[in-house]
């Protein structure tokens, strides 16, 4: 006997809005840790965090949206907004750890030091 997948159908005229959505996604995503990372690396102030963090809730709505439109199930849907809460800690997680490596390991442990013979 086969295993039958059962699939919901999309109809015709929601591929565009769907597409949208998905790709709008994509967008607000690379926004906000653009944002984020060039805030936090000095190119722009730190008022600019705060719209990096409407990407981000902005990314996520439409994430929720796109899910309601492909008809995911619950288990996809919690699944996928656990993602976006990790997703909103991975910059800051990233630059801590950049930060204690720094703290940790001074510019004199870069310099090569000759051997004396």
């Amino acid at each position: 006997m086969e295993a039958l997948a059962l699939r919901p159908e999309i109809a015709l005229d929601q591929f565009l809005p769907i597409f949208i959505e998905s790709s709008l996604v994509l967008v607000f995503g690379v926004g906000y840790a653009a944002v984020i990372t060039l805030s936090k690396m000095g190119y722009f102030s730190k008022k600019w965090m705060p719209v990096g963090y409407l990407f981000w809730a902005l990314q996520t709505y439409f994430l929720y949206d796109f899910a309601i439109m492909i008809q995911s199930n619950h288990f996809t849907m919690k699944i996928l907004m656990v993602t976006m809460v990790a997703y909103l800690f991975i910059p800051h997680l990233y630059f801590y750890l950049i930060t204690a490596a720094d703290e940790r390991y001074g510019p004199e442990d870069d310099v090569i030091q000759e051997k004396q013979s």
